[in-house]
């Protein structure tokens, strides 16, 4: 109740912006994280997920140092997710040496290249928040922000919903039916390096791959198919943004990790439960 009175006290805007911020986002997270672990490319996203830093330093360095304030953190980290995601996905599908090398190498890169930018800029940065996150730090631009890009991924996700579902689950058939796979997986790359951008606002880009992933995971104990997953990945997603507020405001605790926390037991829990499920039936049959 407590939590509920604050979202309504018109003094505590900003939690309002948080929540409906999570609530927003919920929708890419849950679309998007459903193609992320049916695909498993979790990796992929972790490493575009830290490669955003090196654009938000960037931006940081350009607004501060330079005077560009058109080229802020949020641009920066658009364009560092988009660009990391393109050359991920090449290399995945055309280069010759190892994959997760050159993932690694450019997760690491990526990192470096933000912390350099962001101790070149003056007053020098603090850079726990966009590491951890703070949903509570959301403003109205960020929430407008997140919604035009909620659209983007929303609408392009819907749009070449069978194709994706093909990359996903029978690539070398959809390719000898004349789908050009490649295409449609880069693509759904850079609406995954659209969606951790959302997600950086929320939790940071430390945790990003637990809540990009996590709904999505604990949806796939009980859907049956993949529309049913992102249903359900986009409503549990919300309900632990939402009770992650609420336990974090009342017990005076970080937003992020709470959210994380609710989200790792919850996965855990459902993951036993089906466990538990598929051991009863086999003692069952015998």
């Amino acid at each position: 109740m407590e939590f509920l009175n604050a979202l309504a006290d018109p003094a505590i805007p900003f939690l309002r912006y948080a929540f409906g911020a999570g609530i927003l986002a919920s929708l890419s997270f849950g679309i998007i994280g459903t193609y992320v672990v049916a695909r498993r490319i979790t990796y992929i996203a972790g490493a575009i997920a830290h490669c955003v830093l090196g654009g938000i330093g960037a931006g940081l360095y350009c607004e501060h140092k330079l005077g560009i304030t058109w080229f802020g953190p949020l641009s920066g980290a658009i364009i560092a997710a988009l660009l990391a995601a393109i050359i991920i996905g090449l290399v995945s599908l055309h280069a010759n040496q190892r994959e997760d090398t050159a993932i690694g190498a450019l997760w690491a890169i990526g990192m470096a290249i933000g912390l350099l930018f962001i101790a070149k800029t003056p007053g020098y940065i603090e850079p726990m928040s966009y590491l951890f996150g703070n949903i509570l730090l959301i403003s109205k631009f960020d929430l407008w922000m997140v919604l035009v890009l909620d659209a983007v991924v929303v609408g392009i996700a819907t749009l070449f919903y069978h194709k994706f579902l093909a990359v996903c689950f029978d690539e070398e058939y959809a390719r000898l039916r004349g789908v050009r796979t490649d295409l449609y997986y880069l693509l759904l790359l850079c609406l995954t390096a659209l969606t951790v951008v959302l997600l950086v606002r929320v939790v940071g880009i430390v945790m990003v791959i637990a809540l990009l992933t996590l709904p999505a995971a604990v949806a796939s104990n009980f859907a049956k198919g993949l529309w049913q997953m992102m249903v359900l990945a986009t409503l549990f997603c919300i309900a632990f943004i939402g009770s992650g507020l609420a336990i974090s405001y009342n017990n005076d605790l970080p937003s992020g990790p709470t959210i994380i926390v609710i989200a790792g037991l919850v996965y855990l829990g459902a993951t036993g439960l089906r466990q538990f499920r598929k051991n009863s039936r086999v003692r069952s049959a015998v």
